[in-house]
C-alpha cells in the first residue's frame, strides 16, 4: 500500500486573552481549503485533532477544551476602511463539525497582533514605537473590531506587566473596541423584551417558567439568574463540569433560549450549533475564592457571572460574552443590570453614556465598558471596550495527513 506524506502548512500558534488557537494566512492554506466548505472544515478538524472520542486531542493541536479548540484564518481585507478580514472557526471536540456561527472575543486580541506579525498590515501604518491601530473585519458576524497593539522597535510588544485573570503570566496590554457589537443575526433584543419568561419543562426548572435576558451583543447570549436554577454564582468549573446532569440541563435550557431568539428552528439543531448562543448565570456580588486561590471580595465587583461554552463551564470568561455582559449591564432592567444594581428595579437604575462593569468569574475579575443609548424606543450599543493580551506561542508549520 502506498501512503501519502503529510502536508506542511505555515501556521502560528497564539494565545489571545484566555484562549489559544492556530492562526493561518488564507493564502497559505491548500487551494481547496481557501474557500468555505467540507475540505476546509476537514482540514481544520485534522489540525486540531477532532473528532476525538477520547476527548484529549492527543493527535492534534487542540487542547480538548472550548478555549483551546480554535482556528483562525486571516487575509488582507476586502472591506473598505479595514485592514484585515478575520474568520474564526470553533472546532468541536468529540463531534465532526466546525461552528462558524460566531466570533471569539479573546482571539480577536491575537488577530490584531497576528496581522502585524504576518505582514498583513501596510508597513507605513506600523510605528517604530507606539500603538498600531488595526481595523479588523470580523467575517463571521460582519462587524468591526479595532485593536490597539503596542509596538516596540518596529515589532509587536508581547511582554509587559498587564495581568489578566485566567492567564498565568503578565503580558503587554491590548485594548479592543467592538464597534456596533449587536450580533449580525438580529436586533440587540431579538424578542423585543429586556426579560423574557421562557416556558421550560418542569424537570428543568420548578414551575416551568424561567426568566431570561436574551441579547445579541458580542455574541448571542442567554442570561438567567443563578438563584433561579439553584446556584449561588460563586461556582467554579468542577461544580458544574463534573455534573453530567447539570450540563445536560444547561444544554436543554440553551436550546430553548436559542429557539426563542430565532437562531434555530428546532431543538435538535442546537446539537450542531454549539458555539452560539452562550448561556450564562448571574448573581449579586458576594465573596468567593477564585480557581487560582485568590480571594475575591464582594466590594471589588459589581456582580458575578458564570458562562458555559461548547457545553462546559468556562474557566474564565469568553471575550464576546464579556461584551454581552457589558452591554446588558448598561441597559436598565436586564437581569445583568439588576444583578449589578444589587437588586434595585430598572426604574431605580440609570444607564450612563459609557458604563463600565467589573464582574467576577471563576478565575477572577474582568472589567468591560459599553456605550448604550435609547433611540426611538430601541436600545442601541455603539461600542464595547475591554483590555486583553496576546502572544505567539509557536510559529512555523503545522503538518497534517493528506485527505
Amino acid at each position: 500500500m502506498t501512503f501519502k506524506p503529510q502536508i506542511k502548512i505555515p501556521a502560528t500558534y497564539m494565545r489571545g486573552g484566555t484562549s489559544k488557537g492556530v492562526f493561518f494566512r488564507l493564502e497559505d492554506l491548500p487551494q481547496v481549503a481557501q474557500v468555505p466548505g467540507e475540505a476546509r472544515d476537514a482540514l481544520l478538524m485534522r489540525v486540531i485533532g477532532s473528532p476525538d472520542p477520547y476527548g484529549k486531542h492527543t493527535d492534534g493541536m487542540g487542547g480538548a477544551t472550548s478555549s483551546t479548540s480554535k482556528c483562525v484564518i486571516m487575509s488582507k481585507s476586502q472591506v473598505p476602511d479595514h485592514d484585515v478580514d478575520y474568520l474564526y472557526g470553533q472546532v468541536a471536540i468529540d463531534s465532526a463539525f466546525v461552528d462558524w456561527s460566531g466570533n471569539c472575543g479573546n482571539l480577536s486580541t491575537a488577530a490584531g497582533a497576528f496581522a502585524i506579525h504576518a505582514g498583513l498590515i501596510d508597513p507605513s501604518r506600523v510605528p517604530h514605537n507606539g500603538i498600531c491601530e488595526v481595523r479588523i473585519w470580523q467575517a463571521n458576524i460582519h462587524k468591526t473590531i479595532i485593536t490597539r497593539v503596542p509596538v516596540t522597535n518596529g515589532e509587536v510588544q508581547e511582554t509587559g506587566d498587564f495581568e489578566l485573570d485566567g492567564v498565568t503570566f503578565p503580558a503587554a496590554e491590548i485594548v479592543l473596541e467592538f464597534i456596533d457589537p449587536a450580533d449580525g443575526e438580529g436586533a440587540i433584543f431579538p424578542t423585543g423584551n429586556l426579560v423574557d419568561k421562557l416556558e421550560v419543562p418542569e424537570e428543568l426548572v420548578a414551575g416551568g417558567v424561567l426568566e431570561a435576558t436574551l441579547i445579541n451583543s458580542g455574541i448571542p447570549t442567554i442570561f438567567v439568574n443563578a438563584a433561579d436554577i439553584g446556584y449561588s454564582g460563586t461556582e467554579l468549573q468542577d461544580a458544574i463540569n463534573g455534573d453530567a446532569a447539570a450540563l445536560a440541563r444547561f444544554e436543554a435550557l440553551r436550546a430553548i433560549g436559542a429557539m426563542k431568539m430565532g437562531l434555530i428552528n428546532s431543538l435538535e439543531e442546537a446539537k450542531t450549533r454549539q458555539h452560539t448562543p452562550k448561556i450564562a448565570f448571574v448573581a449579586q456580588a458576594k465573596d468567593y475564592v477564585s480557581s487560582a486561590g485568590k480571594q475575591i471580595e464582594a466590594k471589588d465587583v459589581d456582580l458575578l457571572v458564570r458562562a458555559l461554552s461548547m457545553g462546559k463551564l468556562h474557566h474564565a470568561m469568553m471575550g464576546t460574552c464579556a461584551v454581552a455582559i457589558g452591554t446588558a449591564a448598561a441597559i436598565p432592567g436586564t437581569l445583568v443590570n439588576l444583578a449589578a444594581a444589587g437588586g434595585k428595579s430598572g426604574d431605580e437604575c440609570q444607564a450612563s453614556a459609557l458604563k463600565a462593569v467589573n464582574f467576577g468569574h471563576p478565575s477572577g475579575t474582568l472589567r468591560v465598558g459599553a456605550e448604550a443609548k435609547l433611540v426611538d424606543g430601541q436600545w442601541q450599543v455603539t461600542k464595547a471596550i475591554m483590555s486583553r493580551s496576546a502572544r505567539i506561542l509557536m510559529e512555523g508549520a503545522v503538518r497534517t495527513p493528506q485527505a
